[in-house]
C-alpha cells in the first residue's frame, strides 16, 4: 500500500523534459515557458532527465537542502550542439513590477536557493544584489536536465544570458537609471528652492510629490539597497512604505492645489483622514508589506479617478487652476494605465518598467511647469496694486479704519497692529493662516465667515461686508465689520482680498436695545404681552413637569384712567403708569413678572407662591397698594383697580387661554363696580351677551386671529366720473356676533390701548393694497387710499418709525398714502401735532383733514397744520334737498382751494348731490351713491372694469 502510494505520488514529475538548445551564437534565451514549476511539492524531487544524443532517459532524485521543508522545485534542460564548450548566466529578478500583481503584490525575494544538473558540477552562484545569477558550463554535445529549489512558488523570469550581452544590458540599464534619477532629483531640489523663497503653500506639495518619486526610483533601481545593505524583506517593507508615500503626497500636491480646504470643510476632513490611514500603511509595511502596498495601488488609482472627477467639475465652474491641471492629469491617468496593464500582466515587455519609471519622471516634471506658471502668474499686478494701497494709507489713518489683508496664495492674514493692541493681543498673533485667525472669531461667525470668504474666491468677483465677534485678551467680544474686495491676477484668479475693519460695537449694542424693546414696553421698561405670554408658557411647561408648582395669573385694569388722561394731560398719565409699575414691582417675588398688557392693563405671573391664602393676601395687598394717593407737584392722585386672578390647573391648556381667563375674571370684577378683585370661575365664561366684558377680551386676540379685516369705500374724481382712491375702513369678523362696525369696539380699543396694534394694522395692509393696485393699474393719476388715525397713534413718539417702515416695505406712490386726522384730534396739543405731521408729511404721507366743520374750524390752526386735503362732513352736503345754495360749503371749498387744498365731500347719495358738488367746485366725492365698503378683491374687479370702459 505504501509502496503504491510512492510510485503514485512519484509518477507525477517522472516524465521527461524537453532539451532547450544553447546556440553559440545567442544572446538570451527566455526559459520561462520552457520550464516546469511544481510549487509546494516536498522536501525531494523524482525527475526523469531529457533524453541524452543516444536516446537514453535516466531517474534522478533531489533533495531539498532542510530536511522536512515543503519546497518548489523548478525543472528545465539545456543541450550543446556544438563542438565548443559553452558559458551561460541564468538570471532570475528578485523583484520584477511586470506581473507583480495589484492586491497584495510580490513585491520579490530570493528566487533560487540551489541548482541540481543531472551531471557534471553544480553551477556557480555570482555575486548580485538585485537578481540571483548562476555561471552554468556545457561541455560540446551535453544533455544536462537542471533542479532548481525555488525560495517561493514563484518565479517572475528565467533567462540564459551570453555573460558579455548581460553585462552590456547591465551597463545600460545604469546609464538610464543614473539619468532618470538625476532629473528626479534636480526636480526635487528645485521645487524645494522655490518653496523656500516663494513660499506658497503648493511648493511644498510639489516638492514633496517629486521627493517621493525619487525615493521610489531610488529603490526600484537598487541604489537603496547600495547604500544601506538591507535584507530582501527590508527590501520589500522600504518598497511598500515608498508607494504608501508616493499616494499621500500625490493626495496632497491635489488638495492643495485645488484649494479643496477652501470648498468644503468636510472634504479637507476627508483628506485628512486619508493621509492619515496611508501614514499608518507605511508603518504596517514593516509588518505585512504586501498588504501595505496593495492598499497604497489602490489609494493611488482612487486618487486619480477622484482627481478627475473634481477637476471635470470645477473646470466647469470656470476655475482656473482645475483648467491648468488637466495636461497633468491626463499623464497621470494614462501612467496608472499603463501600471496596471504591467503590474496585472498584459504588457511583460522589458521595456515596460523603465517607460514607467520615466513616465513618473515626465510627470513631477509636468506638475512643476504647472506649478510655475500658476504661481507666478499675475505677481506683478498684485505687487503693483499695493503700491495703490500705500498711497491710501494716510486717508485710512484719518479714518480711523483698520486694514485687513488676505494673501491668498500664502494663506497668509495681515492685520494692522492697532487691532492687536485694542484686543489686548501679542504683536503679530493674528498675522497667521485663515484657519488661525479663525479661531479668535467668536464660534457662531466662524462658518458664516469663512463661507463668505469661500464664495469671493470662487466667483472671483463680489465684495465681503460681514460683521462678526473677535475675542479679546480677557475674553470680552467685541464686534468689527469687514469689508473687502478681492485683487485678481494675471489668470483670473483671486491673488488677494483686502479690505478694512472698523469697530461697530456701539451700534450693534444699540440694536441689542432696541430688541429689547421690542418685548418691553416703552414706557415703564416692563415686559409686553408677548414676552408676558412667552414666560407664561415657560410656567406652564414647568408645572407639567414638576407637578406641585402651579402658575398664577392675575390681570388688573386701572379705573377711569382715561379720566386722568382727560382731566390731567397725557404727560401725567404716563407718570402715574410709571408710579404704578414701580409700586407693583416691590410687591412681587424673585421669578414672577410683571407686565405691561396695554393702555391702563397690567399682568402679573406668580410662581413664587402656591398657597391660595397667600396669593389671596398678595391680590389684597396690591389692591391697597393702588390705592394708595399718587403726588405729583401740588395734585394728588386716586386710584383705584380691578383684579382678575386665574390659576393654571395641569390641563392641557394653552398659554393664552390662561391669561383669558384672568382677564374674563377682571372684568367680571369689573361689572360689580370699581376696586374689586374676582377669582375665575368656569361659569364666567358661559355668559353669551355682547357685553364690553367679553367683547375685550375677544378683541385682544382678534389680530393673532385675522378677525380683523379691511373693506375700502371709493372715492371718485367728479369731473369724469372715475375713482380717484379709497378709504379703508375696518371691520371685526367676530366669530359669535358677525360683522362689526368700528362704533362697536373702537371705543374699547382706545381704552385698552389696542388701537395702536390695529392703527398699525390697518396701515400696513392699506399700504399693501394701495402698492398692488398702483402697480397693475396705471394711469396719470394714480390711485390714493386714506387710513383714519386715532389720538393714542398721533401722541405716540413711535409714529414716525411705524409710518417710516411701512413706507419702506411697501411701494407707494409719495402722497398716496393719506393719514385723515379730525380737527379734535389735533386741537388737544397743536403745538405737538403740528410738529408731527409736518415729520409725517416730509415722510411722504399724505394728510386729510377729516370731519371739517364739526370740531373747532379754527382758520388760524389750519393755515398752520400741512395738510393736502380737507374732507367735509356729510352734514354739509345732505343739508340741501331742495336746491337751496349751501352757502357753508360753498365757502369751505373757495377756502380749501386758496390754501392749496382738495376737497372731498362725504354723504353724496344721489346723483344730484354729485352734479351739486361738482359745480361747487369740489374735486371728490365719497358716499354710497359711488359705492359702498366692499372687499379688495371687489375694489380691483371695479377698477378692472372702469380700466376696459376708458380704453
Amino acid at each position: 500500500m505504501v509502496f503504491a502510494l510512492s510510485v503514485l505520488v512519484a509518477s507525477g514529475p517522472a516524465r521527461a523534459v524537453d532539451a532547450v538548445p544553447v546556440p553559440l551564437d545567442s544572446e538570451a534565451i527566455d526559459l520561462g515557458p520552457l520550464t516546469e514549476i511544481y510549487p509546494l511539492y516536498g522536501d525531494r524531487i523524482q525527475v526523469s532527465t531529457a533524453p541524452d544524443a543516444e536516446g537514453l532517459v535516466r531517474r534522478i532524485e533531489v533533495r531539498s537542502q532542510e530536511a522536512g521543508r515543503t519546497a518548489s522545485w523548478a525543472v528545465f534542460a539545456l543541450r550543446n550542439d556544438s563542438d565548443e564548450q559553452i558559458d551561460r548566466l541564468l538570471v532570475t529578478p528578485h523583484y520584477r513590477f511586470v506581473g507583480s500583481g495589484i492586491v497584495r503584490p510580490d513585491l520579490g525575494s530570493r528566487r533560487i536557493e540551489t541548482i541540481t544538473p543531472s551531471q557534471g558540477f553544480r553551477p556557480d552562484r555570482q555575486e548580485a544584489p538585485d537578481a540571483d545569477t548562476f555561471l552554468i558550463t556545457l561541455d560540446p554535445g551535453a544533455v544536462v536536465t537542471f533542479v532548481a529549489e525555488l525560495q517561493s512558488p514563484k518565479l517572475p523570469q528565467l533567462r540564459l544570458w551570453e555573460p558579455d550581452a548581460y553585462k552590456d544590458k547591465l551597463n545600460s540599464f545604469t546609464l538610464y537609471h543614473g539619468m532618470v534619477l538625476g532629473i528626479a532629483g534636480l526636480l526635487a531640489l528645485f521645487l524645494t528652492v522655490l518653496f523656500v523663497v516663494k513660499g506658497t503653500l503648493v511648493f511644498p506639495a510639489a516638492a514633496s510629490l517629486a521627493w517621493a518619486v525619487l525615493a521610489y526610483l531610488s529603490i526600484d533601481f537598487g541604489f537603496w539597497n547600495r547604500i544601506f545593505q538591507m535584507p530582501p524583506q527590508g527590501d520589500q517593507a522600504v518598497r511598500a512604505a515608498a508607494e504608501a508615500m508616493l499616494a499621500a503626497t500625490l493626495l496632497i500636491f491635489l488638495s492643495s492645489y485645488l484649494s479643496l480646504n477652501r470648498w468644503h470643510i468636510r472634504v479637507l476632513a476627508l483628506i485628512g483622514i486619508w493621509l492619515v490611514a496611508l501614514i499608518a500603511v507605511a508603518g504596517v509595511a514593516v509588518y505585512d508589506a504586501p498588504m501595505a502596498a496593495g492598499i497604497a495601488r489602490l489609494s493611488f488609482g482612487a486618487i486619480g479617478a477622484l482627481g478627475l472627477l473634481l477637476i471635470i467639475g470645477l473646470a466647469f465652474r470656470g476655475f482656473d487652476r482645475a483648467v491648468l491641471l488637466v495636461p497633468t492629469w491626463l499623464l497621470l491617468l494614462a501612467w496608472t494605465a499603463g501600471a496596471y496593464m504591467a503590474a496585472t500582466g498584459e504588457l511583460s515587455n522589458d521595456l515596460v518598467s523603465a517607460a514607467l519609471n520615466g513616465g513618473l519622471v515626465m510627470l513631477v516634471l509636468l506638475v512643476a511647469f504647472t506649478v510655475m506658471q500658476h504661481a507666478f502668474a499675475g505677481s506683478a499686478l498684485a505687487h503693483g496694486l499695493l503700491s495703490d494701497f500705500h498711497r491710501q494709507a494716510l486717508a485710512l489713518i484719518g479714518a480711523g479704519d483698520l486694514v485687513w489683508d488676505w494673501d491668498v496664495q500664502r494663506d497668509r492674514v495681515y492685520v494692522a497692529p492697532e487691532l492687536e493692541e485694542r484686543l489686548g493681543l501679542r504683536v503679530g498673533h493674528l498675522d497667521s493662516s485663515v484657519r488661525r485667525w479663525l479661531e479668535v472669531l467668536h464660534a457662531s461667525d466662524r462658518d458664516r465667515f469663512r463661507a463668505t470668504i469661500d464664495a469671493v474666491v470662487e466667483q472671483r468677483r463680489g465684495r465681503v461686508s460681514q460683521d462678526f465677534r473677535l475675542r479679546s485678551a480677557d475674553g470680552h467680544y467685541y464686534w468689527y465689520r469687514l469689508r473687502a474686495r478681492p485683487i485678481l491676477g494675471e489668470d483670473g484668479e483671486v491673488v488677494r482680498l483686502i479690505g478694512t475693519l472698523v469697530d461697530v460695537s456701539e451700534s450693534k449694542h444699540a440694536e441689542e436695545r432696541l430688541l429689547h424693546d421690542a418685548v418691553h414696553d416703552n414706557l415703564t421698561g416692563l415686559p409686553n404681552r408677548q414676552l408676558f405670554l412667552d414666560r407664561l408658557d415657560a410656567a406652564i411647561q414647568r408645572s407639567r413637569a414638576e407637578g406641585p408648582v402651579r402658575a398664577t395669573v392675575m390681570a388688573l385694569d386701572i379705573d377711569r384712567f382715561r379720566q386722568v388722561n382727560d382731566s390731567f394731560g397725557i404727560a401725567l398719565g404716563d407718570s402715574v403708569l410709571l408710579s404704578m409699575a414701580r409700586r407693583l414691582q416691590r410687591l412681587l417675588k424673585p421669578g414672577d413678572t410683571l407686565a405691561r398688557l396695554g393702555g391702563d392693563q397690567f399682568g402679573i405671573l406668580i410662581v413664587s407662591e402656591n398657597d391660595p391664602h397667600r396669593v389671596a393676601a398678595l391680590a389684597e395687598s396690591i389692591r391697597r397698594t393702588i390705592r394708595t394717593p399718587m403726588g405729583f407737584s401740588d395734585r394728588e392722585v386716586f386710584l383705584t383697580a380691578c383684579l382678575g386672578i386665574a390659576v393654571y390647573d395641569g390641563s392641557d391648556r394653552r398659554k393664552e387661554e390662561v391669561l383669558e381667563d384672568a382677564e374674563i375674571a377682571m372684568y367680571n370684577a369689573k361689572r360689580h363696580g370699581p376696586d374689586h378683585v374676582e377669582a375665575f370661575k368656569p361659569a364666567m365664561r358661559s355668559s353669551g351677551a355682547m357685553d364690553r366684558m367679553s367683547l375685550e377680551s375677544d378683541l385682544r386676540r382678534a389680530l393673532e386671529r385675522e378677525q380683523i379685516k379691511l373693506v375700502f369705500q371709493p372715492i371718485m374724481r367728479l369731473d369724469t366720473k372715475h375713482i380717484a382712491g379709497f378709504e379703508a375702513l375696518v371691520r371685526w369678523d367676530h366669530p359669535r356676533h358677525g360683522r362689526l362696525n368700528p362704533q362697536e369696539f373702537i371705543t374699547i380699543a382706545e381704552e385698552t390701548g389696542l388701537i395702536v396694534d390695529i392703527g398699525l394694522f390697518v396701515l400696513e395692509r392699506a399700504a399693501r393694497q394701495l402698492g398692488a393696485w398702483q402697480k397693475e393699474m396705471r394711469s396719470e393719476a394714480p390711485l390714493f387710499a386714506s387710513v383714519n388715525v386715532s389720538s393714542r397713534q398721533l401722541l405716540r413718539h413711535d409714529l414716525i418709525n411705524d409710518i417710516r417702515s411701512v413706507l419702506m416695505r411697501n411701494e407707494v406712490v409719495p402722497g398716496t398714502l393719506k393719514l385723515e386726522l379730525t380737527e379734535s384730534l389735533c386741537m388737544e396739543n397743536p403745538e405737538y401735532s403740528s410738529q408731527m405731521l409736518q415729520r409725517v408729511r416730509e415722510l411722504g404721507a399724505g394728510l386729510a383733514l377729516d370731519d371739517f366743520g364739526t370740531g373747532y374750524s379754527s382758520l388760524s390752526y389750519l393755515q398752520r397744520f400741512p395738510f393736502d386735503t380737507i374732507k367735509v362732513d356729510r352734514s354739509f352736503v345732505r343739508q340741501n334737498g331742495h336746491g337751496a345754495q349751501p352757502v357753508i360749503l360753498r365757502a369751505i371749498v373757495r377756502l380749501a382751494h386758496d390754501l392749496g387744498m382738495h376737497v372731498v365731500a362725504e354723504g353724496a347719495e344721489t346723483d344730484e348731490d354729485a352734479m351739486e358738488l361738482y359745480s361747487l367746485g369740489c374735486e371728490y366725492a365719497q358716499g354710497f351713491f359711488f359705492g359702498e365698503p366692499m372687499s379688495a378683491e371687489e375694489a380691483r374687479h371695479l377698477l378692472l372694469r372702469q380700466s376696459q370702459m376708458v380704453h
